[in-house]
């Protein structure tokens, strides 16, 4: 049986023909099975290319691309890989299978060329991986593309025979996160070409599973990048292999794309967002805070909205627009009402219910993405998929929901919390790995499991190029200390480090913000159960001291601050409650000048 080992690094790819035609993939790290041998192949409704294929030719390229993003994990990229393309023929049929292998995974499409459009029924892609390995699945609702569920923390072995949503993380081999290879299995490149694809596990292997009939497209067809990240779980955390598979931009000029913090009032005063004057006083309190941006959510008024826009304009503020994506589904709709909303002065909108991962909605995405970047607007998805490398093709887009977030933690009478501390920790290892996350954090009223400095935490556990943090004025004016914090902290950042975590455990990840003597770095933090001391190791940082203003709980559910001072290498040793968590921001302390720390304005 032939088969062609495609390595870099550590990293090898095992592809293998059998001798009645079927193809399989299996990879390793060092001397460790990570994916089993797996199927790979195309059904498609010209000819079934999974099985009796012989092989054709291979050759091989190197890719060495250095690119930028205005959100994620940081704002400059390089990609280095080799990619191999596999020849495979039946009859007079092609298949080619393109192969990537580098320091942050391996990844793997199709290509399908054929004399007319190609129609695929079905892939037999799949993983198969060690039934011990320790598992982090999300259960995925295939009546709405719903991503708002609560991962399940098991085993590949012992997993429930459902349907499970990227990304899907596993551990195997090792029990701590301190050995082992974990493995985030997902999808990049995905447009209108195509549907986006869920796995389904049959007890044996997690099989790619398409929401569509059939998917069809020009020849040559290409699929998405069928992605694995490898590595330790500071690679699963800082990789962006989703990005770096992802098309190049489609934008030129990108100087009018601004990331940035918003007060959002429907979480706290859902009426509010029918109220012109109600709006207003959150312009001014977002003004107040230094934040850009006003989410005008649903319910805002076409007869009120320019006078809004207006008044925003002259604090400063830039007003997002929601509005149900099934008011934006034509190329009229979009003259009729985006290009309106434009000239009004909106700087962007939100686009809501959009449920679903078919082939006709990535279409819509398509449209949509292209429409908004011609009228210069930035954009929010909400209720539907996850970004596949978006913010990379498409600058403009600045997050998307997919998670279960806040708005299920509203405030109620009587409301017990829903989310385990671990929620909130797996989503830093899972789909905020996948791109940026409206999760829209600091809800302090919430009804949560977790401490107020746990809370406070996710505003850079978290990222979004769009932070929109939801909690109510004098829910924030009754917690200075906080409301400090949230007026200086980034949602775009230059770089991202895992310091140390666990999925089920804890979180320590560092965040930075700038260049050279002018860089900041915040660290976040938050535990699941007991109370205990974290130690963050100040290795990221640069030579010198620094300013650590470290923001932690009280009793009473309060946030306390002190200020220390702290050189490279050193440490921080930090009390952490139960269910608690901390943030440290930490600023160069400029030589030869005294700077009073603690009286400093919010920037």
């Amino acid at each position: 049986m032939p088969d062609w080992a495609l390595s870099a690094g550590e990293l090898t790819a095992v592809v293998a023909l059998s001798p009645s035609g079927e193809l399989t993939l299996a990879v390793r790290r060092g001397g460790d099975e990570v994916v089993a041998p797996s199927r790979l192949g195309i059904r498609a409704a010209h000819e079934d290319l999974s099985r009796d294929l012989t092989f054709d030719g291979i050759t091989s390229r190197e890719v060495d691309e250095s690119y930028t993003t205005l959100v994620g994990k940081r704002r400059a990229h390089r990609y280095v890989a080799t990619e191999w393309t596999l020849g495979f023929t039946k009859g007079g049929h092609r298949l080619d299978v393109q192969v990537q292998v580098s320091g942050q995974g391996v990844a793997y499409r199709y290509v399908v060329p054929w004399r007319g459009p190609v129609t695929v029924c079905e892939e037999a892609s799949e993983y198969v991986i060690a039934p011990t390995a320790r598992a982090v699945l999300l259960p995925y609702e295939n009546g709405r593309c719903d991503y708002e569920e609560i991962h399940r923390h098991t085993t590949a072995g012992t997993a429930e025979p459902i349907l499970y949503g990227y990304p899907s993380l596993f551990q195997v081999g090792g029990r701590s996160h301190i050995d082992g290879t974990w493995l985030l299995v997902t999808e990049s490149r995905l447009d209108g070409t195509y549907a986006g694809s869920r796995l389904r596990f049959d007890g044996d292997a997690f099989r790619l599973d398409l929401p569509d009939p059939y998917v069809t497209a020009a020849s040559p067809l290409v699929t998405p990048w069928r992605t694995m990240i490898i590595g330790d779980l500071s690679t699963i955390v800082e990789s962006d292999l989703v990005t770096s598979l992802a098309e190049p931009s489609k934008l030129d000029d990108t100087s009018w794309i601004k990331p940035g913090a918003a007060a959002w009032s429907w979480w706290s005063d859902a009426p509010s967002t029918r109220d012109l004057e109600a709006q207003k006083r959150w312009v001014d309190y977002a003004a107040s805070q230094g934040w850009p941006y006003l989410l005008a959510d649903a319910g805002w008024n076409k007869e009120w909205m320019p006078e809004l826009l207006s008044y925003a304009a002259g604090r400063g503020v830039g007003v997002f627009l929601w509005s149900h994506w099934q008011h934006l589904d034509t190329e009229l709709e979009f003259r009729e009402k985006l290009a309106v909303w434009r000239e009004w002065g909106a700087v962007g909108v939100k686009i809501d219910f959009t449920e679903s991962d078919g082939q006709d909605r990535m279409r819509w995405f398509d449209a949509i993405l292209a429409a908004t970047s011609s009228l210069r607007m930035m954009i929010v998805f909400h209720g539907g998929t996850i970004p596949r490398g978006t913010e990379r093709t498409w600058p403009q887009f600045m997050t998307a929901e997919a998670v279960k977030g806040a708005e299920w933690i509203k405030p109620k009478p009587g409301k017990e919390p829903i989310y385990p501390p671990a929620h909130y920790l797996s989503l830093a290892f899972t789909r905020n790995v996948q791109g940026p996350m409206d999760f829209t954090p600091c809800t302090f009223t919430g009804v949560r499991a977790i401490s107020a400095g746990f809370e406070l935490a996710l505003a850079v556990i978290f990222e979004s190029g769009v932070q929109h943090f939801a909690d109510s004025v004098e829910s924030y004016g009754s917690r200075p200390e906080a409301q400090r914090l949230l007026a200086r902290v980034p949602t775009a950042w230059d770089d991202t480090r895992l310091l140390s975590g666990d999925p089920a455990d804890h979180i320590v990840i560092a965040r930075k913000y700038g260049e050279g003597t002018g860089e900041e770095w915040y660290v976040g933090a938050g535990v699941s159960g007991p109370a205990r001391t974290i130690t963050v190791p100040l290795t990221f940082a640069g030579e010198g001291e620094w300013a650590a203003d470290i923001y932690r709980d009280a009793p009473d559910d309060r946030i306390v601050t002190e200020t220390v001072t702290v050189t490279a290498g050193g440490k921080l040793d930090i009390p952490v409650a139960f269910n608690g968590g901390f943030t440290v921001h930490l600023r160069r302390i400029i030589p030869f000048r005294h700077v009073n720390y603690e009286q400093r304005e919010p920037s």
